[in-house]
């Protein structure tokens, strides 16, 4: 089932950007420029030059079982302004027994029965 579907995000994750990735016993956070939709209590209009209303926060897995990569690459882009990202989540699949995620950082199963949960974080730090 597709996340839009199967989690309470109200995040549009295949135009966010993975800044980063950091796992822990038990979690595993994607730290990202998220962009927000709408329905979204933080959403704002979007600022001058931007497409869609972007956000920093971290989409993290908490009381994981398991953090199976498949693959897992050093991928790092950088945009015009000279930040530095991992690309994007391109999919994020509810199963049964996991959530399993895609992107040009890899590709990752989270074995948890909780739901993910969207962060909002500052940046800046």
């Amino acid at each position: 089932m597709p996340y839009h579907e199967a989690a309470d995000l109200d995040v549009y994750l295949e135009d966010s950007f993975v800044l980063g990735i950091e796992e822990t016993p038990g979690v595993l956070r994607f730290r990202l420029d998220a962009v927000l939709t709408p329905e979204h209590p933080d959403w704002h209009p979007p600022h001058p030059g931007e497409q869609h209303c972007y956000v920093g926060a971290h989409l993290t897995f908490r009381a994981c079982t398991r953090v199976e990569w498949i693959s897992r690459t050093g991928a790092t882009y950088t945009d015009a302004s000279g930040e530095a990202d991992h690309g994007n989540i391109d999919t994020m699949t509810r199963h049964p027994t996991h959530w399993h995620l895609t992107g040009d950082w890899g590709e990752v199963r989270v074995h948890t029965t909780e739901p993910p949960a969207l962060e909002p974080i500052d940046l800046r730090r």
